[in-house]
Order: structure tokens, then sequence, then C-alpha cells
């Protein structure tokens, strides 16, 4: 009895220790149910708590890869029918094509590109807006009492687009058929030439300046509100001589309507083999321009990059390379960090020029 009586009890305790044990394991992985449960919560709450830095650490590269989800806008600080019109639209047609978005020019002529100019850098530093511009950028700053922007600081270069020697005409009436000609006939009429830029400040107009500068002339200055007005009335024979993009004016020149003097590089250049360079008769005088593409400051690396990418993938394109040399414009590409390094050498020249022709615009 004794012993059926501890086997009771064992038995007893048995089924009592088995229904703890049970109750203990259930409680156990309830316990770690609830954690896993606990540690899925907290990973949502981990995103709000985080700092906005850390945000934007997740958010840009998600923001870039969709890049662009919407329309570009490639601001022109020229009117239509000029050399920043015509290699923009070139610009623009090729981007389009790369991002598979439309890229939509938009010309806001006036002040030599100067309120082109403060309008892309007042842009968002999204992608969304970028400047098509040339010298002007680093000359008006120097030319104007006041510029609000900072044509360094307040812009992150993308690519150099083309070089552009400009290119010296007169009207066909214009009894000159040289720049030995010219210099000749302005010495023997001071003040009494015309001579034409698409307006103050200008990369024409400085051209000019610095032509006199060094030939030792006076000329009388037209200013235009751009290339396009300039022409017309040049061919008109209302002005007599320019110096100019050779974009617009080489048509005219090969259809005989205006005559080709010279170049302004500092040799022939190879899209106009028959005209002489300016230096072969005034030594030292060299003036070459270009067009590029520039972001407001701000705009993410890897945007820039990628505009840097599609505009070098057009350039090394032989049709693209045929239309830009029929314009007289020859490919430039490379780096930003290049074109950066092409814009502070040519802000330091320019700085020079204005300061010692005396041109200044209010």
């Amino acid at each position: 009895m004794r012993s059926k009586a501890r086997d009771l009890t064992w038995g007893k305790r048995g089924v009592v220790n088995r229904r703890v044990w049970t109750m203990k394991s259930k409680s156990k992985v309830e316990s770690r149910k609830s954690k896993v449960q606990a540690r899925e919560r907290s990973k949502g709450w981990v995103f709000f708590l985080l700092p906005p830095s850390a945000f934007l650490l997740w958010y840009l590269p998600q923001a870039h890869a969709q890049y662009p989800d919407r329309p570009v806008r490639l601001i022109v600080g020229f009117p239509p029918g000029g050399a920043a019109d015509i290699l923009g639209r070139i610009a623009a047609q090729r981007l389009t094509e790369g991002l598979g978005q439309q890229v939509v020019v938009d010309n806001r002529g006036g002040a030599g590109g100067l309120i082109a100019t403060e309008t892309a850098a007042r842009g968002n530093p999204d992608g969304y807006t970028l400047l098509f511009t040339s010298i002007p950028h680093v000359i008006n700053p120097h030319l104007y009492r006041k510029v609000a922007y900072d044509a360094i600081k307040d812009f992150a270069p993308v690519v150099q687009f083309v070089a552009v020697p400009l290119m010296m005409v007169s009207n066909t009436s214009f009894p000159v058929k040289s720049v030995k000609d010219l210099i000749a006939i302005a010495k023997a009429k001071p003040g009494q030439v015309n001579f034409a830029s698409a307006g103050g400040g200008s990369s024409s107009h400085l051209a000019m300046e610095l032509f006199k500068s060094l030939s030792g002339t006076q000329m009388n200055h037209i200013p235009y509100k751009g290339t396009g007005p300039l022409i017309t009335d040049l061919i008109a024979g209302q002005v007599s001589v320019t110096i100019a993009s050779a974009v617009p004016l080489s048509p005219q020149v090969k259809a005989g309507k205006l005559r080709g003097l010279a170049v302004t590089g500092p040799k022939r250049s190879p899209s106009f083999p028959d005209l002489p360079a300016i230096a072969e008769t005034v030594p030292g005088y060299e003036v070459v321009n270009w067009f590029g593409i520039l972001a407001p400051a701000g705009t993410p690396p890897a945007i820039v990059a990628r505009l840097t990418k599609e505009f070098n993938a057009g350039l090394a394109s032989p049709e693209l390379k045929g239309r830009l040399a029929s314009q007289g414009a020859d490919v430039a590409g490379g780096t930003s960090e290049a074109f950066a390094k092409v814009i502070r050498a040519d802000f330091a020249k320019w700085a020079k020029v204005v300061k010692e022709s005396g041109a200044k615009v209010d």
C-alpha cells in the first residue's frame, strides 16, 4: 500500500510537473514570439526617429534613380537667331534623346546674358534647371556694377559643349577686304567707322574693344539686342563691320551676303581655312568663345555626372560632330572639372580686358 501510494504521489507530482513544464514552455515560446513582433514593429518607428540627414541619405539615391521624371528646362541667355540659341537647341535635342525626357529651351535674352544667368542661379538645384552659357558668363561680373550671382560659386559646371572662334565680317558695300584694310580706313577716319555688337559687354563687343586696343584704332560702337538683329542691319549696310560668333555669320558669308575678313583664334580655323587669323596682322590678338552647360550650385553630383555622361555620348557621335562643324563649332566635351578650369581661367583673363577697355554697364 505504501509503495502504491508513493507511486500515486509520484504520478500526481509527475502530472503536475509535466503541466508546469508545459506551461513554462508555452510561456517561453510566446515570449520569443512577442520579442520578434516587437522588433518588427520597431523597424517602422526607427525610420521616423532617424535624424533628417539620415532620411536624405536614404531618399536622395532613390530620387536620383528616378531622374529625370519630368521635362528639363535649358535657359539660354540670348534671343532666337544667335549662336547661343542655335547651339542651345542642338544641345537640348541631344539631351532629350539621352535622357528620354523633353528638354525645353527657355530664351531669356537681355543684358548680355545677365538676366538668364541670374534666373538660373536662383533655380532649384535638382537637375531640372540648366543654363546654356558662354563667355559673357565670366565677363558680366566685371562689366556690370551690380550682379546678383557669383560666376564661380553659384554654379556647378556640367560640360563644355563646343569652342567657337569669332569671325570678323563686313557688309559687302564696305570697301575693305582684309584686316589690314580695316585698320587703314579706321586710322584714316577715327571714330567714323561703325562696328556692331550683340550688346554692350557681349563677347562681340569686347572682342572688338581688344582689337581696337591692340591695333591702335578708334571706331564707333553700335550695340544690338542679340546677334540676329545685328546681322539683319549688317547685311542692309546700316553698320560696317562686326566681330561675332561664326555660327550665325558663316552661312551669310557662304551665301555672299557678308564678307568674311578673319577669325579670332590664335591660328586659322579648320572650319574656315581660307580666312586668316587676326593675329596674322595684329600680333597677340586671340579670342575664342566657348559654350557650355551649368547647373545651379548644390545640384547632386550624381545628377551632374549623368548629364555630363549624356552630353559626352552625344558629342562623340559623327553625325553631331558634322552638324556642329557645319556651324563653325569645334566639339569640346570632357569632364566637369576641366570645364571648371576653363571658367576660372577666362574669369581672370576677361577681368583684365574689361578693366583696360574701361567698358562699364550700369
